[in-house]
């Protein structure tokens, strides 16, 4: 279908229901969102601790798309004032950071706590608050400390304790004005990509590597978990959970659906059945597949690092909200035998001998990115009916395009999901915010600076690093004041699409 169909679509959508049903109730969060060392730069201001990206950016820069780096990037440590006033430009409820643990702890442990760094996060909680925004607080966002890296990072189960050593002082200096946290965001990325040679520390050790931190995060997250209802619950009344990325999977073919449910397992179960689940636990199907595929390669120990009965009831039931970040939807098909891996490892084929493919009637960005917004209703369905959830928060959604400032399919894609996210709450599904990735353009991680997400360009050849309102920032400012997807009887929402 072509970008002019989904309009078409959209117009016949909003002849269909009345404006109540098109409008996000009254207590409805709206927000963007960023990532410390995606947008703050700074990399070796003051007393700040060297990361995993800074060491990687500065010995394998070949491996960034045009030789991009963090050092810079947006300048958000400088230009925070900024960021809040877009934020207030864009009336946003919550604006989501994360925190910087090398720039919090320059060791990687409590021993050191940066006056400097605790007094910019403070100023930028602060400033936000001051605005009436509510700062969504990402305890930690890909960017490990060196130093721990060093000693083995997430595949070291000590890295639990080291994280939970972290989460103590972000509870104690920030806790009395944050009320949502996200423990780690991303456990899939983090580990999957890590390691097969996609992300950092660009490590090629799928067999083991990566589910040595699947469980390490689990643990982690977890005892970050038990200590904020310890220590800071009864002070504070926050909200934790942990995000997870999850795409949408649907069967390619009808004989498809049981390798589909098995990807369902690889991608969401391994990081929210242990959590989620009344049982708790790694999912069953996957965990007898993986370890039969282990002792078929000749491994003694299996893929997945058994949890002890104690470990299933310190990770089991550590949330207060599910944490989704949603991007976009795939077909899955079994791996055909004259076919060779043609995707990311992280993905599962490697694994599970499947591959995800797009529908030809989707509207495609690029090879893994396509609309089908349809997906998100029936994933936001889906949780809510296979967990005991009292809220959903959609901690990231967004597109990536290219630079121009006229994004019209960014404006499409943001009303399409919006509308779709909608739709589930009057199905009947707790969600209860939204968050839009990006904010502004910023580090994509290798992808460097040739992919762009933001609500607002940033020019990066400017030492001022100008930033400047894309057409769908307008379009979302509307969403956000008017609570509506379609406010007709306004002149700006009718020159946006123009």
């Amino acid at each position: 279908m072509c970008f002019a169909g989904l309009v078409v679509l959209s117009v016949v959508f909003a002849g269909c229901r009345g404006s109540e049903q098109l409008r996000f109730p009254a207590e409805f969060k709206f927000g963007a969102a960023s990532a410390a060392y995606q947008v703050e730069g700074a990399w070796n201001v003051s007393d700040k601790g060297e990361n995993i990206w800074d060491r990687f950016v500065h010995t394998q820069p070949h491996l960034i798309a045009g030789r991009g780096n963090g050092d810079v990037a947006c300048d958000s440590y400088h230009l925070w004032r900024r960021d809040i006033q877009m934020c207030e430009e864009l009336g946003l409820d919550i604006y989501r950071i994360s925190i910087s643990w090398s720039r919090l702890l320059p060791t990687g442990y409590p021993n050191v706590i940066s006056e400097d760094g605790k007094n910019y996060y403070n100023n930028l909680i602060d400033g936000l608050l001051e605005k009436g925004i509510e700062p969504v607080v990402t305890i930690h966002h890909f960017d490990l400390p060196q130093s721990l890296q060093d000693l083995g990072g997430w595949a070291n189960p000590l890295i639990a304790d080291w994280y939970v050593d972290y989460a103590e002082v972000v509870f104690s200096l920030f806790g009395d004005r944050v009320t949502y946290w996200v423990t780690i965001n991303e456990p899939f990325i983090l580990c999957e990509a890590t390691y097969t040679e996609f992300l950092v520390p660009y490590y090629d050790d799928p067999d083991v590597g990566r589910y040595l931190c699947n469980k390490n995060v689990l643990i982690a997250h977890a005892k970050a978990y038990r200590l904020y209802d310890e220590r800071f619950r009864s002070k504070f009344n926050g909200k934790l959970s942990l995000s997870t990325l999850f795409f949408w999977f649907e069967p390619a073919a009808p004989e498809e659906q049981e390798m589909t449910d098995l990807m369902f397992e690889y991608w969401e179960g391994r990081y929210a059945h242990p959590v989620y689940s009344k049982e708790g636990g790694w999912p069953v199907k996957l965990e007898k597949f993986l370890d039969d595929k282990a002792r078929k390669e000749g491994y003694s120990q299996p893929r997945l690092p058994p949890f002890t009965p104690e470990e299933i009831d310190l990770v089991r039931g550590t949330y207060d909200y599910f944490a989704l970040n949603h991007y976009t939807t795939r077909l899955v098909r079994r791996l055909r035998p004259e076919e060779r891996e043609v995707m990311w490892p992280l993905i599962g084929s490697t694994e599970l001998g499947a591959i995800m493919v797009h529908h030809p009637s989707w509207v495609t960005v690029n090879d893994w990115f396509a609309l089908y917004p349809e997906g998100l209703r029936k994933q936001l369905n889906w949780l809510n009916t296979t967990y005991d959830l009292k809220e959903i928060f959609i901690t990231e959604n967004g597109i990536p395009l290219g630079p121009e400032l006229d994004d019209k399919l960014r404006v499409e894609y943001y009303r399409s999901y919006l509308e779709q996210i909608l739709l589930a709450v009057h199905d009947g599904v707790p969600v209860t915010g939204y968050t839009a990735w990006t904010l502004m353009d910023n580090f994509e991680w290798r992808s460097g600076y040739t992919v762009q997400f933001g609500l607002y360009s940033v020019n990066f050849t400017d030492p001022l690093r100008t930033r400047t309102p894309r057409t769908s920032a307008r379009y979302y400012a509307n969403v956000t004041r008017t609570r509506m997807l379609y406010p007709q009887n306004d002149v700006k929402y009718r020159d946006v699409l123009k």
